[in-house]
């Protein structure tokens, strides 16, 4: 259950930034709430997570996972461009929330 929490609080956070790019500096009211609304669901969802999973590994897997997902969102719909450094710093991060994983997750 603590992985499914944990994915929502991703989801949530990934839907809050995503709104945050559409906000023109928060000049802009739905993609604005859309970045509130986003965010309070992730931290919500994250501190629920808490009560069951170390905070090392929720952590890094919510930071991890919402960054490449995010930078994904960047480079496939939003016209980022696509550098091997991107690539390769995306497979470190996804690697390093792996390793950590592995590491001990309790």
């Amino acid at each position: 259950m603590p992985y499914v929490l944990l994915a929502a609080a991703i989801a949530a956070e990934v839907a809050g930034t995503t709104s945050m790019k559409f906000s023109d500096g928060f000049s802009k009211l739905w993609p604005s709430l859309g970045t509130l609304v986003g965010y309070a669901i992730a931290f919500t969802l994250l501190a629920q997570t808490l009560k069951s999973m170390s905070v090392g590994t929720a952590y890094a897997v919510w930071a991890g996972v919402g960054t490449a997902a995010i930078a994904a969102i960047g480079m496939i719909f939003l016209g980022e461009a696509v550098t091997a450094a991107k690539l390769a710093g995306l497979a470190l991060v996804v690697g390093g929330v792996v390793l950590l994983n592995l590491g001990g997750a309790h």
